[in-house]
């Protein structure tokens, strides 16, 4: 989705395709990025399209460096670009996961204002008014959905054990307070997750009525289900979810549920489909033990319950999502939609003809858009999008008119929320948020390249040139290693490792789909299995040496590299295995194999890719651990980690920087004490960058 970003010069680039870019002509020369820049274009949130194809509603967060000013609101726009959009919400807190009532006339989203202990749904009538407060759950209320006759709200919230409404978890809840020691107790694992220790509390599905009498009713409720051991939703990153949908009639409620989060330390933890009844009973399960289950719906005409599903293999680590549906209600057939393409799905949204599926998905270095016809067929492009990235799909209007909405970015354009053209595939801006900051900004579109490394595998590239780039000069290298590994840098526009933030001193940045990327096949991705630090490595230097044949502005005797999470795991490979760099920068990487596998919060993902667990001896555990190659530590190295960071533990830094100390490498240890797997606060966000900046300026 990558693709040349033009400046243009009036509104009427607000109707330009995806194909040259939306943008406006700044008045003075582009000047280079700043941090200030980065951090407070508005960022994208949760899309919704109302039914009748009339509006679109997207949250966006306005960051801001002050924690206490940052806020995300609702805006709404006409799909038929007849206005700009406007501001919805207001309120001091922030607004997200905007949801219409089925006539169009209502939106409902969860929201924290004033006065409320926790998130709660709100329902605000488009025809005028002041958003009305609607649940009252003791532990906060998130997704809202409103049922198909538009009298009731279903909404995720989380329960205490043995709870059976809102009153019994307000008992619960004041008893905690109450209680004058402060301890943690667990009998099984999972104990953590990112960067909080996890509890008892466990989600629920709640229904409330809004005839504004009754009671909010927990459709879990004193279920064999929830009283499992193993019982939980999806954790995510701001805690744990049930993927909910109504059924058509509105009589039940699918949703993706798991029985055995207390094997995670030994086995997969996979989410299925259960169906519980408004009118009371067990929950139903509907699907067996063939995979990972997520995000049920249904087509607009409810014949057919669509869900995406990770295929459950003993062999692999990673297996791509697929869509599949089923004949509603009877569950008769069930179709892999999407069969035939071997990268993930990702957001997904019925067509209202409900005769095809629209959805994203990760290819060659773009989130693209697809559609897939629901009778069986191939999956096919809409459109050939060149540039950027797709996020937040969302479809609605009618089968005559249907309206196909989503945000678009790319590195040298931020987010804007736009509309899809089926009949071209060309996307066209319906707002200009970030605009006028970004047309004064000197942002080079990202440049693709592909090569063959020494295994035979093709391998994507993104370079991104300094601001001012002058061609009859010579700039330094900085490889920049992603995240994962089942990750993919894409043409995005992104706030951690901005690409264009870390060129601006003058550095050419290149970035790496090594193997065990998404994007680039099932099979690719799962390359690293059984290899997971030395050939994803080796295609980083093989992509470095091409970069510096290919483009004679790249100095190949100053060559700095690194990366965060499992960038930052290669980082620390690359810092015992090759001199060739002169410096690198570690976030959040591990040193050593098996201590990383015994104190992260997931393991058995650890466990699966080398092939049993350490006290096995299997080679690969020392073979590709850093930590036994040590001796040959020399490169400088900056250390970044968040104290808060389960994923990657801080004891990981500890014994890095006690092995380089032994070793007198030159090096320096950064910790955040109030930041976890990521640096998310914008203060500690722009010193991290300082911290970068000034290592590599010191190298290179």
């Amino acid at each position: 989705m990558r693709h040349l970003a033009l400046r243009g010069c009036a509104p009427l680039i607000l109707a330009l395709s995806l194909a040259v870019g939306p943008a406006v002509a700044a008045e003075s020369p582009p000047r280079p990025i700043t941090h200030e820049d980065v951090w407070l274009m508005k960022r994208p949130g949760a899309v919704a399209v109302s039914p009748d194809g009339r509006w679109i509603v997207a949250a966006l967060a306005e960051p801001a460096y002050d924690e206490e000013q940052k806020r995300s609101d609702l805006w709404i726009v006409p799909s038929d670009h007849s206005a700009a959009p406007r501001r919805l919400t207001a309120g001091k807190g922030s607004e997200g996961s905007p949801a219409f009532s089925p006539d169009s006339t209502r939106l409902a989203f969860s929201a924290k204002r004033e006065g409320d202990d926790a998130s709660q749904v709100y329902v605000l009538e488009l025809a005028g008014g002041e958003a009305q407060r609607v649940t009252n759950w003791v532990t906060g209320a998130r997704a809202p959905r409103f049922s198909p006759d538009g009298r009731s709200i279903l909404f995720v919230g989380l329960a205490y054990p043995g709870a059976g409404s809102d009153a019994d978890n307000r008992k619960a809840a004041d008893e905690r307070k109450a209680r004058k020691y402060n301890v943690r107790t667990y009998d099984s694992f999972p104990i953590r997750h990112w960067d909080r220790w996890l509890d008892d509390l466990r989600p629920t599905l709640v229904v409330q009525p809004l005839d504004g009498t009754s009671p909010a009713r927990d459709l879990l409720a004193g279920s064999a289900l929830r009283r499992e051991r193993g019982y939980g939703g999806r954790l995510g990153n701001e805690g744990e979810t049930l993927d909910a949908a109504w059924t058509p009639d509105g009589n039940g409620v699918v949703f993706a549920a798991t029985t055995n989060r207390h094997e995670a330390a030994r086995a997969e933890v996979d989410l299925s489909l259960w169906l519980v009844s408004l009118a009371g009973g067990e929950p139903r399960r509907l699907t067996g033990d063939e995979g990972d289950y997520a995000s049920p719906d249904f087509t607009p005409d409810g014949s057919t319950l669509l869900a995406k599903v990770q295929p459950a293999s003993k062999k692999y680590v990673y297996t791509a999502s697929r869509l599949v549906g089923w004949s509603w209600p009877s569950l008769a057939d069930r179709r892999v939609l999407t069969a035939d393409l071997d990268v993930a799905v990702g957001d997904y949204s019925a067509a209202p003809d409900n005769r095809r599926v629209f959805f994203l998905a990760e290819r060659d270095g773009h989130e693209r858009l697809f559609e897939v016809p629901l009778a069986g067929g191939t999956a096919t492009e809409v459109g050939a999008l060149t540039s950027g990235a797709y996020s937040q799909l969302q479809v609605g209007g009618s089968p005559e008119s249907p309206v196909v909405a989503a945000f678009w970015a790319s590195a040298a354009t931020p987010h804007e929320i736009g509309r899809i053209d089926l009949a071209t595939g060309r996307w066209s801006a319906l707002s200009t948020f970030n605009t006028e900051r970004a047309a004064a900004i000197d942002l080079s579109a990202a440049e693709e390249f592909w090569f063959t490394s020494r295994r035979g595998k093709r391998i994507h590239n993104f370079v991104v040139r300094p601001p001012g780039f002058d061609p009859a000069k010579k700039y330094p290298l900085f490889v920049l290693i992603h995240g994962g590994p089942h990750n993919m840098w894409k043409d995005e526009f992104i706030v951690r490792w901005n690409y264009h933030l870390l060129a601006q001193p003058g550095y050419v940045v290149l970035l790496t789909n090594y193997s065990g990327s998404t994007g680039f096949g099932e099979a690719f991705a799962r390359g690293i299995q059984g290899d997971p630090l030395e050939g994803p490595a080796n295609e980083i230097n093989e992509a470095a040496d091409e970069a510096i044949k290919r483009y004679s502005f790249i100095d190949g005797s100053r060559q700095a590299a690194g990366g965060a999470s499992y960038g930052g795991h290669l980082s620390n490979w690359l810092a015992v295995t090759t001199d060739r760099y002169k410096a690198l920068v570690s976030h959040a990487g591990l040193y050593d194999l098996r201590s990383q596998w015994t104190t992260s919060d997931v393991v058995f993902s650890r466990e699966k890719n080398i092939g049993g667990p350490a006290w096995q001896s299997l080679p690969l555990w020392r073979e590709q651990s850093p930590f036994y190659r040590s001796e040959k530590l020399r490169t400088p190295i900056l250390l970044t980690y968040g104290e808060k960071d389960y994923r990657v533990p801080l004891n990981n830094a500890l014994e890095f920087w006690t092995v380089l100390q032994r070793q007198d490498v030159p090096s320096r240890l950064v910790v955040f004490p109030d930041e976890n797997h990521w640096v998310l606060k914008g203060e500690n966000s722009r010193y991290f960058y300082q911290e970068v900046h000034g290592w590599l300026a010191k190298y290179l």
